[in-house]
């Protein structure tokens, strides 16, 4: 789960490249909440609240910047498997080096 508020400008550039890097380099799903709106006269947040699975596939989103919104997901726990047998990267782990 990342909770955020990304301001418009870093929201836009770097918020979906950013989630999807997340999924795929830990393979797993990533479950974005973020916060939208105006807040202030100076502070504004760009939303975009999002599912992502392992492969970095956005499975849903949020994109109104309206009114609240309630997102739903279809998470398939048997594909994180699939993909770390497909990637095997946690067997290349060496925690000696890290000592």
């Amino acid at each position: 789960l990342v909770p955020s508020a990304f301001n418009e400008q870093t929201g836009q550039a770097h918020w979906e490249c950013l989630l999807r890097c997340r999924a795929i380099e830990n393979q797993c799903y990533v479950i974005a909440a973020a916060q939208t709106g105006s807040h202030s006269a100076t502070r504004k947040t760009y939303g975009h609240s999002m599912v992502v699975d392992p492969w970095g596939t956005i499975v849903a989103q949020c994109t109104s910047k309206k009114s609240p919104t309630f997102l739903v997901a279809q998470v398939d726990l048997g594909m994180i498997e699939k993909i770390r047998q497909a990637m095997p990267i946690s067997k290349h782990e060496r925690p000696k080096l890290y000592r």
